[in-house]
């Protein structure tokens, strides 16, 4: 776990061996089960989370009771309802492990803690939270002006292993289209 952690962090600065286990004292591991929910919408928010293995989900449930998937998230990813994390507001959205998942944990005052202690973890998560937000552009940009096919290209281009991992049902209501018509798509 350790390693891993420390191997995410030094692709975007460098720790001495001091500062990683300052770093590391402020994260706790979790092992989740496939099926288990590490968010459910209605309740609060107390972690932020690194994959460090397994496969989870991020999702939303309309008014009408529609699940709409915002992300998936697999190793060496992070996730979180950031909203509610960050605003100590009730989860808006749910997220659950699509396979046996590990994670490290980092709740709000850790965070807090570390990016006041450590500057570069501060530009860390400054860079994290600019490639979350480029990713979601692009996703929004995608549906916006990209057709159903185009949609799978990029899907398959950017995150290539989803493909074989995620369940069929689930990568067609990423993409907003029907399970028949990601068929189609797939051959």
């Amino acid at each position: 776990m350790e390693q891993k952690l420390r191997e995410h962090i030094e692709k975007i600065v460098p720790l001495t061996d001091d500062e990683f286990a300052f770093v590391r004292a402020h994260f706790t591991v979790k092992s989740y089960k496939k099926r288990e929910y590490l968010i459910q919408e209605g309740k609060s928010v107390k972690d932020a989370y690194f994959v460090l293995s397994g496969l989870l989900m991020l999702v939303y449930n309309d008014e009408s009771g529609k699940q709409h998937i915002v992300s998936f998230a697999m190793e060496d990813w992070w996730e979180s309802d950031y909203q509610a994390y960050h605003m100590q507001t009730k989860a808006t959205m749910s997220l659950q492990c699509l396979e046996d998942t590990e994670v490290c944990c980092l709740s709000l005052e850790n965070y807090r803690k570390l990016c006041a202690g450590l500057q570069k973890m501060e530009h860390f998560f400054l860079r994290k939270a600019n490639g979350g937000h480029i990713a979601s552009q692009q996703r929004i940009l995608s549906f916006l002006t990209s057709n159903a096919t185009e949609r799978y290209q990029q899907l398959i281009k950017r995150y290539p292993s989803l493909i074989q991992r995620v369940p069929k049902t689930l990568l067609a209501s990423y993409l907003g289209v029907s399970r028949e018509t990601l068929s189609r798509l797939a051959r």
